[in-house]
């Protein structure tokens, strides 16, 4: 037996080392005690939002890397290609304008003109019903799994208080208003192009739903809907987009690029941000991403090569 001694531990050193994980197990349930106290107590301090029943509120999302990854009119440009409606020129260099955005969440100009300007140029003599008929079909096939789930579920909130909820974006009000019912949302602020007798004229009315123009379209509706902008939600990535989140009393910067994300900061604004893998476009593009989009193609491709003519 005294061979085994030395498996017995000794009582005196068993019950010191009782006595410390006790002690330990005791200021731990402490300390989780009075943290879920003081989260209770937040929570119980901060105003529930959105507040139920309250109609004189409504939400307004962009769209564009907000509520659905990438670009709609690049997703649009990939399905009238798939139509032919336009040629197989140049894709490649569209291909990395679409690949670019969606890797490094930032709207370019220039990459954007050069979308809408393809876009009607190829939908010049088409009759509208067509283009909306066609928009249902690639709203299934290149935009219904590219939408944020994070950002659907704040739509839904707003919805689930009896709130109405906007789409406010650049892309062709057509394509908006398809992917807002879609969503279940109210409806969409987006991009007029110009039609005579239900027929595309290649030009807009106005011009693009971008940065001001934005925030002017929400305080318009506001006032034909009787909204209290001070009750409001608006959530958007871009800075180009600050001026509708200033417009609003909760202003949330969604996935946001740089410039909004330190404007956000500043203000105090809220922050959500969906996207996995963004270290990804600081070492190159993903195979996947960069061939998908290869393979899609676009309609800027069209208006690239005709100016090149």
């Amino acid at each position: 037996m005294a061979a085994l001694g030395w498996l017995t531990p000794r009582r005196r050193s068993a019950t010191a080392r009782s006595v410390l994980a006790g002690e330990a197990s005791a200021e731990a349930a402490r300390k989780s005690s009075e943290e879920a106290q003081e989260t209770a107590r937040t929570a119980a301090e901060e105003p529930v939002f959105p507040v139920i029943g309250d109609t004189s509120a409504a939400a307004f999302f962009d769209l564009d890397n907000t509520v659905m990854q990438g670009a709609a009119i690049f997703h649009f440009g990939r399905g009238l290609y798939k139509r032919k409606f336009f040629e197989t020129r140049d894709l490649a260099r569209f291909a990395w304008q679409q690949a670019w955005f969606r890797l490094a969440g930032v709207e370019d100009p220039e990459h954007m003109q050069d979308a809408r300007d393809s876009a009607l140029s190829i939908v010049k003599g088409h009759r509208v019903v067509e283009l909306q008929t066609i928009g249902e079909e690639i709203y299934d096939e290149y935009m219904a799994d590219r939408i944020w789930p994070g950002t659907r579920a704040l739509a839904q909130a707003h919805l689930d208080a009896g709130q109405k909820v906007w789409l406010v974006t650049a892309a062709p009000v057509e394509i908006a208003t398809v992917i807002a019912r879609r969503l279940g949302l109210t409806g969409a602020l987006g991009t007029v192009a110009e039609s005579v007798d239900g027929i595309y004229t290649g030009r807009l009315v106005g011009e693009p739903l971008h940065g001001p123009a934005k925030a002017e379209a929400v305080r318009a509706l506001a006032s034909a809907e009787g909204l209290d902008l001070a009750r409001c939600a608006a959530y958007s990535d871009s800075h180009n987009d600050i001026p509708m989140l200033s417009l609003v009393g909760h202003p949330y910067a969604i996935n946001p690029d740089a410039k909004l994300r330190k404007h956000a900061r500043e203000k105090d604004w809220r922050l959500r941000d969906y996207r996995t893998g963004r270290k990804a476009a600081k070492v190159g593009i993903p195979a996947a991403a960069g061939v998908g989009a290869v393979a899609g193609g676009t309609a800027a491709a069209i208006a690239l090569s005709r100016r090149r003519r």
